[in-house]
């Protein structure tokens, strides 16, 4: 398949030329606010390397948590229970961006989460259209994650810890918000055994796509969910 090279204009070929094996559909253009929107609208999303031009993608198969495949075992419930975690929405989504570009991960070097990728998604939260969920402890954010929504469907982008099990506390406060405001499903991208355990599992993009059009019919909730 053709890598497609964008111009100035915030348009997109359709995923499904996407290369059948990486997902990688188009390279260049910029990170404009109607650019991104029109991305994820249409099952698109950007990944790049720090001094790589941007690089746009549709996998298939794609990973998705349903949210009523959630999953979580008995001995994360027992923890996060007397865990002395306090859960917060959308109170520092610039921190939890920059957290999660700085923290190390297991099996990984650097951040794909340039300057130009943190101001892009603090635009997009600016707009309500992005958002974070927060894990504090004593008065410190220990983990987190944040993404996008449109719809009724959010985006993850990125989580991290600090403490044990802080992020697996910012996912369930996620899906528990999904549910109470009738999410069809969470997008995690790529599947690892990490999600695997919480149920996210892969669907083709076909599914992906028939799924997110119907998420989208629903209007987005365009606003801080800081009180929601």
């Amino acid at each position: 398949m053709p890598i497609y090279n964008l111009n100035q204009r915030p348009v997109f070929p359709p995923a499904y030329l996407a290369d059948s094996e990486s997902g990688l559909l188009a390279i260049g253009g910029d990170l404009s606010r109607e650019r991104l929107v029109r991305a994820y609208a249409e099952g698109i999303f950007p990944w790049y390397s720090p001094g790589d031009p941007i690089l746009w993608w549709s996998p298939d198969p794609r990973a998705v948590l349903i949210l009523d495949e959630f999953h979580l075992s008995q001995r994360n419930r027992r923890y996060l229970k007397k865990a002395n975690f306090i859960m917060r929405r959308d109170s520092a989504f610039a921190a939890v961006v920059k957290k999660c570009a700085k923290t190390p991960r297991r099996h990984e070097t650097g951040t794909w989460i340039t300057p130009e990728m943190a101001a892009a998604y603090l635009d997009l939260y600016q707009a309500g259209l992005a958002h974070s969920f927060e894990t504090w402890q004593d008065g410190n954010l220990v983990g987190g994650l944040y993404g996008v929504s449109l719809g009724r469907c959010f985006f993850g982008e990125s989580m991290f810890s600090l403490v044990d099990h802080a992020s697996k506390a910012a996912l369930v406060d996620l899906v528990a918000f999904a549910r109470r405001c009738n999410f069809h499903f969470i997008d995690n991208q790529f599947l690892t055994p990490h999600l695997k355990q919480f149920g996210v599992r892969e669907v083709s993009r076909r599914e992906y796509l028939k799924r997110l059009e119907k998420a989208l019919r629903k209007p987005t909730l365009k606003k801080s969910w800081y009180d929601l």
